[in-house]
């Protein structure tokens, strides 16, 4: 934690001095009820103006776009790379915006991310997304690409570099939502399992420091394990099955960090114990058993939606290009509560309980449009946006 506090106090500091960036750029610039997402987070997710508000990309569109992502095994990156690949870039050529998608991975080694990402400077990308990344490892790698007139957006996680823009969840709020709600679920008494993304990264840590926190409004609430499911059904199912079998104490919930609620799923009904509440977090597989259980939990989150996460870093990355000025270093989004109701919606009742689908909020309630707006100085459609003559 202290770690992340100097962190968080070096990029303010940083946000302060450079071309005249203040504070009141950033959080004090945003309309009251999108400063209120802003109340529960990690106290070291950058807060201030940007260094792109009056950004100009260096050569008119169509632009060159990287994506430095750090792993590539799971469901939740693969539906978002789909998106990219396969519904954003196709839509964005169409409009005569973007030529191209470069696409790596580093297998969450952060040298080989920063070789990858300086590469793709050196190869004349026009911006880089990331995902999932250190908070601080990539810092100069980010300047490095800024230097260049390369911006670096980050998406599900942040970094802490001045010279980024964070687009993603508030996993602190995610994680907070979602052990407030499993406490109650199970009568706000008995012992829970958490299963934790990569220790380390950001996005783990922050959830389960939001859970953390709301697990000690409950003093009857024992958690009594934690086991790392790396974001991966498989890694997960493995984990919480070593862990079933070795503790025979009774498990009255338990807290999943999505993509792996469907492997915990499995590893409940296998050990031969009666279900108990799962946290869900949008995995199509383990909504599938909630579709044939309608009893089985009374609600659960969207905290990081694969494609509504991957429009959302694409849409502030484009803004940004286009030079609509985005006014604050880190856009946050909730974590929003859907019912058996949603998901009668999108799948039968004769749904594929391996699915590697993904069911997102509706109607773009991620990122509306409206809201979007809010978050720039001169906003505009990006698809409707064309470049001055």
């Amino acid at each position: 934690m202290l770690k992340k506090v100097v962190a968080a106090l070096f990029a303010l500091s940083s946000l302060y001095q450079m071309n005249g960036v203040a504070m009141a750029d950033g959080l004090d610039s945003l309309p009251p009820d999108q400063k209120a997402l802003y109340e529960n987070i990690d106290p070291a997710i950058p807060l201030g103006g940007t260094v792109y508000k009056d950004f100009v990309a260096k050569r008119p569109p169509p632009w060159k776009i990287g994506y430095a992502s750090t792993y590539a095994g799971n469901t939740w990156r693969a539906n978002m790379l789909d998106e990219f690949s396969n519904v954003l870039v196709p839509k964005y050529k169409e409009a005569g915006l973007v030529s191209e998608l470069v696409v790596t991975q580093s297998d969450l080694k952060d040298s080989v991310q920063i070789q990858q990402m300086r590469q793709m400077v050196d190869d004349g990308v026009d911006a880089i997304i990331i995902c999932c990344s250190n908070i601080t490892a990539l810092n100069q790698t980010i300047e490095y690409a800024h230097s260049h007139g390369v911006p670096v957006f980050s998406v599900s996680g942040y970094v802490t570099s001045p010279y980024a823009i964070n687009a993603t969840e508030n996993n602190t709020d995610g994680g907070y939502k979602a052990a407030e709600w499993l406490a109650k679920e199970i009568g706000e008494k008995g012992n829970v399992l958490t299963v934790s993304g990569i220790p380390g990264f950001a996005s783990s840590d922050s959830f389960d420091n939001g859970a953390k926190k709301a697990f000690e409004k409950f003093p009857n609430i024992n958690v009594v394990g934690n086991v790392a499911g790396k974001w991966t059904d498989q890694v997960a199912q493995v984990e919480v099955q070593k862990f079933l079998a070795t503790n025979p104490a009774e498990i009255n919930g338990i807290l999943v960090q999505s993509a792996s609620e469907n492997g915990v799923v499995n590893a409940v009904q296998q050990s031969g114990r009666d279900m108990m509440p799962i946290v869900l977090g949008g995995e199509a597989s383990a909504a599938c058993y909630w579709r044939q259980n309608p009893d089985f939990i009374s609600k659960s989150f969207h905290f990081w939606p694969p494609r509504s996460d991957a429009r959302l870093v694409w849409d502030v990355m484009m803004r940004t290009l286009q030079g609509q000025g985005p006014k604050i270093q880190s856009i946050l989004r909730p974590a929003l509560p859907y019912t058996i109701d949603d998901v009668k919606k999108v799948l039968k009742e004769d749904c594929d309980p391996n699915s590697t689908d993904w069911i997102e909020p509706e109607n773009n309630s991620w990122w509306p449009a409206d809201v979007a707006n809010t978050y720039f100085e001169r906003p505009v459609d990006p698809l409707a946006w064309r470049p001055k003559k």
